[in-house]
């Protein structure tokens, strides 16, 4: 059975890997899970190993490979995988790291329904529906959550029925990842790119191209600054 640190820590490893194809090093890990010292991280990768969860290749530096991810049966209570997640940072280049959402303190945001991170898909406005999101993941200004639908942007840690935290705003820098409404109609997830009289719109996918746009069609609909994820 592994404890809730030891399933963060596996599942923080398996992510870094599918991004960058090596392992993080033991500051990363300790960062991504809050740790003090790195000592936690020997111990906790020790212990993954013994489990058969992972392997280490002793000749190599920053060589872990993940064996497999652990069934519900082999979590403890605290680490179930239906347990919330919560990723907060900047995702300018890639998934920072998994943290567990501890934070007593919550506030409930409209959830107003799927954005592509793929094809543009028309703008859904339905709020009806609310999302519990930990006040740790607001800053200023007004919020709002939305459903993510498609693979686009999986290479920046964005899954496929993630819920993404995005602040209210109209204008962004180049490289954020922004909302963007199209001709009024489509509305997407991507990075935003801005040349000149034209806007890139960049999936953070190498199967999907980059979309440009008269910068006149385009309007800022909110940034991302959080995402939530549900283990299933």
């Amino acid at each position: 059975m592994l404890t809730r640190k030891q399933h963060e820590l596996l599942l923080f490893i398996d992510s870094y890997l599918g991004q960058t194809g090596f392992s993080p090093s033991f500051d990363e890990m300790k960062d991504a899970l809050g740790l003090k010292s790195k000592s936690g991280i020997h111990r906790l990768i020790s212990a993954l190993e013994e489990r058969g969860f992972i392997q280490r290749r002793h000749n190599r530096a920053r060589a872990l490979e993940v064996l497999r991810l652990p069934e519900p049966a082999q979590l403890s209570p605290a680490a179930s995988p239906n347990s919330l997640n919560v990723i907060k940072g900047d995702f300018s280049q890639r998934l920072a790291g998994v943290k567990t959402g501890e934070a007593a303190a919550s506030m409930s945001l409209p959830l107003y329904g799927r954005i592509a991170a793929g094809l543009p898909i028309e703008a859904l406005h339905d709020h009806s529906e609310q999302v519990e999101v930990p006040m740790a993941l607001l800053g200023q200004g007004e919020h709002y959550a939305l459903e993510v639908a498609g693979d686009s942007m999986i290479e920046a840690g964005i899954l496929d029925g993630d819920t993404v935290i995005i602040r209210r705003e109209d204008n962004a820098e180049s490289g954020q990842i922004v909302v963007a409404l199209i001709d009024d109609a489509e509305v997407t997830l991507k990075r935003l790119r801005k040349k000149g009289n034209t806007v890139a719109l960049e999936a953070a996918n190498s199967a999907y191209e980059t979309r440009i746009v008269p910068a006149e069609r385009l309007k800022i609909q909110g940034r991302l600054v959080g995402l939530l994820r549900t283990y299933h």
